[in-house]
């Protein structure tokens, strides 16, 4: 299969769309991307192309469903749905682009996907794991920023803001946010999967990440059995690759280039 260089696929009975930018998955190291909880293909901005011109690579972004251009989710989402995105989804879309060897690079919501597909799967085409902001266990900090940002979708322009971004903007937020307020997700955990995790991860971290503290940081250090290492960006808060794009698409570049096959990246 061939993939044009955006479009949709067909994958656990949803529409996704997506973005390719450079080679195709399957002839080339591939770097997948996995958006945050309120991201989508059009919210990375351009920063996949800037990685696909550091790394070489191919970079491939989609939108999970619910998200951006892709089919809506059933809400309520049940309050395992990361593990369910990552076992069960993930899997399908790696098999329909042709993935043969590469990255996992998620931010928040994506980031917590990528170590439970890689604690969860021990698929031996994965060379590595990028963690941009992760969340494995649910902090006080998490609950009351959520609780906030929902009072600001209801009461400000950022219904509209984020409406450009998403052809369904309720299904979207509504869905993510409903989840992570539910006191049932208090319960949320998948520090279970850090210590199946048998590739390299780097961890992207803002010192100020109003989603969460360093405690998350430090469970992936200490429960992961494979080399972790740490960027930690002062001043920077849960978005790394748009508060401070230069650091983490050099940290991300470096580790590709020291994960990858040779010859698949430059730095």
């Amino acid at each position: 299969m061939t993939l044009s260089m955006s479009g949709f696929l067909t994958v656990a009975g949803a529409q996704l769309e997506y973005r390719l930018i450079g080679p195709q998955p399957s002839s080339a190291p591939c770097i997948v991307m996995l958006h945050e909880g309120l991201g989508s293909v059009g919210l990375w901005g351009e920063f996949p192309d800037k990685l696909q011109a550091a790394t070489g690579a191919s970079v491939f972004v989609y939108s999970r469903a619910g998200y951006g251009n892709s089919s809506p989710a059933a809400r309520p989402r049940p309050l395992d749905y990361m593990q369910r995105e990552a076992l069960d989804v993930l899997p399908k879309l790696l098999e329909a682009i042709g993935f043969h060897r590469g990255l996992l690079v998620g931010h928040s919501d994506g980031a917590s996907i990528a170590a439970i597909y890689a604690g969860g799967r021990q698929d031996h085409r994965l060379e590595g794991i990028v963690l941009i902001a992760p969340h494995v266990i649910v902090e006080d900090v998490s609950v009351a920023s959520i609780a906030a940002i929902k009072t600001t979708y209801e009461t400000t322009e950022l219904r509209a803001k984020l409406g450009r971004w998403h052809k369904d903007v309720d299904n979207a937020f509504y869905g993510w946010n409903g989840a992570w307020l539910d006191p049932a997700f208090r319960a949320w955990d998948i520090t279970d999967y850090l210590a199946y995790i048998r590739v390299p991860v780097a961890v992207i971290q803002g010192a100020d990440d109003q989603y969460g503290t360093i405690r998350q940081v430090e469970f992936v250090r200490d429960e992961c059995y494979c080399p972790v290492e740490v960027t930690m960006l002062p001043g920077v808060g849960h978005s790394p690759h748009r508060e401070a794009p230069d650091a983490a698409l050099k940290t991300i570049t470096d580790f590709a280039a020291a994960t990858l096959p040779a010859g698949a990246s430059q730095s």
